[in-house]
């Protein structure tokens, strides 16, 4: 099994992304919905990380139209595909890493991510929730939709394959190539908590498509 880079996994794919994870990935089509409900009724400003073709956003601008919206993905052609789809709402697209973006102090009212965070470390998540957590004003939530597991001996077989294919394949530490690592529930709200928010909870769940919410009081 040759890994991808991530970028170019995701543009070879971009043509058929939304059928995709609307009727292929068990609790996706449920979760779009649910992760809108679970938007504040206040929010101005939101923060989309890995927002790819905006399918939590085509929910999202149903209840709330006038939302401001930053979202940071690696895929230009996913990007240009959520711009097609919304060219009249206040999106402010950047083709780059979350990892690597400056996200502000206290700029938005709510951060969400769809279904990214399941291929990268516990440190590498760690660091990231950090700056999620410094990005959101006081009593802002940060709300994950995500690939996750409930047993430990799952998530440390991901994590081992990955790393046996990255060394086989000679990828340099720091690389991002597509390949899922998901954690357990328990283990990413632990991440979450460690980062600095105040609370972390699991709300939702349908298959493997997991909802947790964290507050940063």
């Amino acid at each position: 099994m040759a890994l991808e880079q991530m970028q170019d996994f995701f543009a070879a794919r971009a043509d058929g992304y939304d059928e995709h994870m609307l009727h292929n990935v068990e609790g996706c089509k449920e979760g779009y919905h649910k992760l809108a409900e679970l938007i504040p009724p206040d929010a101005v400003t939101l923060l989309d990380l890995g927002c790819g073709t905006g399918l939590e956003l085509d929910e999202i601008f149903q209840t709330k139209p006038d939302l401001k919206v930053t979202g940071i993905d690696l895929t230009q052609a996913m990007l240009d595909k959520l711009q097609d789809k919304h060219p009249d709402k206040d999106l402010t697209l950047i083709n780059a890493s979350y990892f690597n973006c400056d996200l502000g102090t206290a700029k938005y009212d709510a951060a969400i991510s769809f279904e990214t965070m399941h291929h990268f470390s516990h440190a590498d998540k760690i660091t990231l929730y950090a700056k999620v957590c410094a990005s959101l004003k006081a009593n802002g939530k940060y709300i994950e939709c995500d690939y996750m597991v409930t047993d430990e001996i799952e998530e440390d077989f991901y994590g081992s394959e990955n790393a046996r294919l990255r060394k086989e394949q000679n990828i340099p530490d720091g690389a991002f190539y597509h390949y899922d690592t998901p954690c357990t529930i328990e283990n990413q709200i632990d991440l979450l908590q460690k980062a600095g928010f105040s609370t972390a909870e699991m709300l939702w769940r349908m298959g493997n498509t997991t909802i947790i919410v964290a507050e940063n009081r």
